[in-house]
């Protein structure tokens, strides 16, 4: 059995400098450039847990709140929400700061669902989460709502594909 691992153990920020080859030419920063930096952050998180590797398997939510420019300094926070057997929701936050000013602002939230492989790429057990303070369960607790919300749409979407009168 895996020892159990705290979402401290595996928190990460990553932050990079937006450039012009990230940006439209009005200078705003593309969604999937930001998109990117959340599916790294969140695996390297992933991986931090499990020391594994991990693959995304789903982006359960992602919602841009601001927009980010050229020049502007991007930081990604993720961290563990939820383990189940062999995957696990991992949330991240994603601010952008104008250098020039020190103005952060909140850019985008989004929550991933990553799967751990062992050596033959199969899915392997991950280390259970250990909640430590009452915002890992209240985040813990949001996750398995949500787990339950794509579990649902998951067999609804399987039930169409092989009956569409189902639907």
């Amino acid at each position: 059995m895996n020892k159990e691992k705290s979402t401290q153990d595996s928190t990460v920020i990553i932050s990079r400098i937006m450039l012009p080859e990230d940006a439209n030419p009005a200078g705003i920063v593309h969604g999937g450039v930001i998109m990117k930096e959340i599916d790294n952050a969140a695996g390297v998180a992933a991986v931090r847990h499990t020391r594994k590797v991990c693959v995304t398997a789903s982006i359960d939510r992602l919602d841009f709140h601001n927009p980010c420019f050229i020049g502007n300094l991007v930081t990604v926070k993720a961290g563990i929400n939820y383990t189940g057997n062999t995957s696990m929701e991992v949330g991240a936050r994603v601010e952008t700061e104008d250098l020039l000013t020190g103005r952060v602002t909140h850019l985008a939230s989004a929550y991933l669902t990553f799967v751990a492989l062992g050596e033959d790429h199969r899915p392997v057990q991950v280390p259970p989460l250990k909640l430590v303070n009452k915002e890992d369960m209240r985040r813990n607790t949001e996750a398995r709502a949500r787990r339950e919300l794509r579990l649902a749409e998951k067999k609804k979407e399987s039930e169409c594909q092989k009956d569409a009168s189902r639907c």
